[in-house]
């Protein structure tokens, strides 16, 4: 088979699409940082850290477990231990169980800023970091995190043989015409679409597709109306978005979605067991490692009226400190040193090139990429596509209750395989939103 046009390879400047261009700051680079000292002996002193970070997305995993590897053959004086694992919980809940028995990392990848900050479990980011980076969201007034990359868009990552097979000619311009190339699909023998419903995060991917589409497109403050009653998940907006959700996934999905992992799905689709994948820009690489000579495409889907809504704003998310190690100056100067690091063009180029991320610091950073990002980056920069968050990415006023997030991709689970009332099962979601805003209070 022949390599695919975009091994032709192209150096993008993504600072230069994506963020406003800076001139690079009084070394920022590996060598920053204090190093801490023996006092008796002027050798520098050995400083142990814990990290963590979620282990969902194989190819971030590898990406993010590379650089560590990397810092500490540069630094042999710092020990990182990696306590991230797999979990059949989501991110949050694991991060739960490991506060409560004891072992809350020093340095984590931190997504619910606003739980963790108000329970006082972590801090805000040392001043001397903010200088890295741009755009940075403040929860209360202040920056918690040093945000690994920018939000990038989710799509359709296609079998181009699959569509050619089918008689696809054309991409989608509209969601109808997105339904269209399903029953296509479905006419030619092909599973359309791969979910890995196995892992909760993926079943989000869908819900917030049409939740962006149908309400915070239209309404970003949506979740702040809803805590304060004013709108309802009963709404035809919401109702609209689930029922598109649970007709698509009666109809067009792998059967044994439940039991299908996310890492799963990019060898599934490069076999021909399904067309297509709704998800982002990390899977490329997935997809180029099972099979590096596999034809595929990445659109954003268009929804009814044809316009293109993506996740894409920033959020507060990325590396915080625990409240207990900030109080260790060696503990705290490591950590300093490694995100120093990590950010580094040099490391931080391979990190994003390894997962095709956005990146979020002020210095331009270049790797070379192919066709798909291409795409993405061209969505990202296009002023007439709308940029929005998932449901529990939003803060301030618009964050929803921490637990909310799962208990509501489970409910919608139900609801499809019990083949549910959508209004029904939205009055079960009024109820319980607003039960954990009462606890939560």
């Amino acid at each position: 088979m022949q390599k695919k046009k975009w091994m032709r390879q192209r150096t993008v400047l993504l600072g230069a699409i994506l963020l406003l261009t800076a001139c690079r700051n009084n070394d920022t680079g590996i060598s920053a940082g204090t190093q801490a000292q023996d006092g008796a002996t002027g050798s520098k002193k050995e400083v142990h850290f814990t990290i963590a970070y979620a282990t969902g997305d194989p190819a971030t995993k590898q990406a993010i477990a590379a650089t560590i590897k990397a810092f500490m053959k540069a630094r042999p004086n710092i020990i990182i231990q990696d306590t991230s694992e797999l979990s059949s919980n989501g991110y949050l809940d694991w991060l739960k169980i490991k506060d409560a028995v004891g072992e809350f990392p020093d340095l984590v990848e931190i997504r619910d800023t606003d739980a963790f900050a108000s329970a006082g479990k972590i801090v805000e980011l040392p001043s001397d970091l903010l200088e890295l980076f741009d755009n940075l969201p403040q929860v209360n007034g202040k920056v918690w995190n040093a945000p690994l990359f920018v939000s990038a868009p989710q799509g359709i990552i296609y079998s181009k043989q699959a569509y050619a097979h089918a008689g696809i000619t054309r991409l989608p311009q509209t969601y109808g015409e997105f339904l269209d190339i399903q029953k296509k699909l479905r006419a030619g023998g092909m599973t359309p679409l791969v979910v890995g419903g196995k892992d909760i995060f993926h079943i989000g991917f869908w819900v917030n597709k049409f939740l962006i589409d149908e309400v915070y497109a239209k309404d970003p403050n949506w979740n702040a109306k809803r805590t304060a009653r004013e709108v309802s998940f009963t709404d035809e907006p919401v109702v609209q978005a689930m029922t598109d959700f649970k007709e698509l996934f009666q109809t067009d999905i792998n059967e044994g979605w439940l039991s299908t992992s996310d890492n799963q799905t990019a060898s599934m689709l490069v076999s021909g067991k399904a067309a297509q994948l709704y998800s982002g820009t990390w899977m490329f690489s997935q997809i180029e490692e099972a099979d590096p000579g596999f034809e595929y495409g990445f659109y954003a889907l268009p929804d009814r009226e044809g316009n293109r809504n993506v996740v894409g704003l920033p959020s507060p998310a990325g590396w915080s400190l625990s409240a207990e190690t900030a109080e260790d100056p060696d503990k705290t100067e490591a950590i300093k040193e490694f995100i120093r690091f990590f950010f580094d063009p040099e490391p931080y180029s391979k990190f994003l090139a390894s997962i095709n991320g956005l990146p979020s610091t002020k210095e331009k950073v270049t790797y070379e990429t192919g066709e798909q990002m291409q795409t993405a980056l061209s969505l990202m920069a296009d002023p007439d596509v709308t940029k929005s968050l998932m449901i529990n990415n939003w803060w301030g006023d618009n964050l929803i209750p921490p637990d909310f997030r799962n208990w509501f991709y489970k409910l919608l689970e139900e609801m499809i395989i019990r083949n549910g009332d959508v209004t029904e099962y939205m009055k079960r979601a009024d109820r319980e939103y607003d039960r954990q805003v009462q606890d939560n209070q």
